[in-house]
Formats: C-alpha cells, structure tokens, sequence
C-alpha cells in the first residue's frame, strides 16, 4: 500500500465519539461509575441509565449529570442486583424508555474486604438481550467490568487482609475473558478495567488503613492517585471506534503502583 492510503483514517475526528449511544450503568450513583456516567454522556451518548440499590442516590446523581447540559440524559433506575428478580426488573424498567443497549459498564460491588456481589453470566447476557441485534461488526455493542488491581496482584494481607475481595476480582477479569469467547461472535465486546486506589467512598477505609492518601500518592510510580478523568476517558475509549478491536482485555489504572511494589 501507497503511504497516501496508510495515513487516511475514518473520519478521525469522530473516533472518540458516542453519538446517540444507550449505556446502563450499575452502582452508578457514585465514585467510579459515576466518572464513567459523566465521560458517557459528554462524549454523545443519547442516554445513560444509572441503577444502584438506593433510589435517592440515583436521583440525585442523574440531577447532576443533567445539570452538565449534554444533549443526552442521565435516567435514573434504582436495582438491587443481589436479590432475585431484580436484574429482570432493572431490563424492564430501561425497555420502558428504549430497545436498545449499546453499553453495560457493569459497576456494582461491595466494600473492600467484604464479600463481592458477583454477576453471573446470565445476568449479563439478561441486560444485553435488549441490543444483542443492534450491535454490528463494525459497530459491536460493550459491556465492561469493573474489577481491581487487587485481582492481578496480592493486594492487602495481614491484619487488613482482602482475601475474598481479592479472589473476586481476579474472578471478574477471568469473567470478562470468558464473556469475550461466549458473546464476541455476537457482536458484543466484552472488557474490564482494573483501577488501583481512587478516592472514593468505597475505598477511603482501606486507604486510611494503608497510610492514607498522601503515603499511597507518594508510594505510586506516577505520584498520585486516580482522578475521575483516568476512569472517564478509559470508558469512552473502550466505548468507542477506537477500541472496537479490544475485547477480552483489561486495561490497569494505577500508574504503576503494582509493579512499584517490587521496588526494594
């Protein structure tokens, strides 16, 4: 091929871009899903469902990603995806407001060291029926997992010690890899992200417990910690034609603080 024809790209400017895109988003209200809710949104997406288990949560985080003045909405869908029967409320709910799905950032978890609510592969394939025919090949449909660092590496041990937590989230990334096999063929991209410590509700217990954010800023490769663009823009990334040849992969956002650990 000619260097003319190596350097044409499809309409570049767009690459980025989630023009009237549908994503759900669960434990959505707050900290990380939040970030990815607001990325989402500002970068076209038509609508972005937001479902944890409190109702005032998603309330109040819908008002202020409305209040961002985006073409697109932020609706809010409260869900318990731990009980029974809430996973097939949840997808009735969203029917109610479109027949379509293009994006599952599937956020919802439990507090570090306590047991992790896990999503079965059923309920994923449940939400994503509503856009297994809307994805293409050259336009497949996402779903992302959040997981952890702490599912690649050791994490904590000791008196603090996230076993559970830990094996759960090397579960979830595991998840993914099996999700990208089972529902690539179907147009349906499947990849997780896995953060290091961000200052999040979530989070702010075992980072007080492990010298607090200041000590973890200073221990990290890049010297800080996360910031809710890290998390937005690696979303949109994964959302969009630029990662549409990613499936299967997790993406690590640390700054290196798991290979910093092996400094002596």
């Amino acid at each position: 091929m000619s260097a003319r024809a190596d350097v044409q790209l499809k309409d570049f400017p767009s690459l980025f871009s989630l023009p009237g895109k549908v994503a759900v988003i669960t434990g959505g209200s707050r900290g990380l899903g939040l970030h990815a809710a607001s990325g989402l949104l500002q970068a076209g997406c038509a609508k972005v469902f937001i479902t944890s288990r409190k109702a005032k949560a998603c309330e109040e985080a819908c008002e202020a990603l409305n209040a961002l003045g985006c073409r697109g909405k932020a609706i809010s869908v409260p869900a318990d995806l731990a009980k029974a029967g809430e996973v097939e409320r949840l997808v009735g709910e969203v029917e109610k407001y479109t027949d379509k799905v293009d994006i599952l950032f599937a956020n919802a978890g439990a507090t570090w060291g306590a047991a992790f609510d896990e999503h079965p592969e059923s309920a994923f394939e449940k939400v994503m029926k509503l856009n297994v025919q809307t994805g293409t090949l050259e336009d497949p449909s996402r779903i992302i997992i959040t997981a952890s660092i702490a599912g690649i590496g050791i994490g904590s041990v000791g008196e603090h010690a996230t076993f559970g937590y830990n094996a759960s989230k090397a579960a979830a990334l595991h998840l993914a890899r099996g999700l990208a096999v089972e529902l690539g063929p179907q147009n349906i991209l499947t990849t997780a992200i896995a953060p290091g410590f961000f200052p999040t509700k979530m989070a702010s217990g075992l980072m007080e417990l492990t010298g607090g954010t200041k000590a973890l800023a200073e221990a990290n490769p890049n010297r800080r910690l996360g910031v809710p663009e890290d998390v937005a823009g690696t979303v949109v990334f994964l959302c969009s034609r630029a990662g549409s040849h990613i499936n299967g992969s997790s993406i690590v956002l640390d700054g290196g603080a798991i290979y910093g650990k092996s400094r002596l």
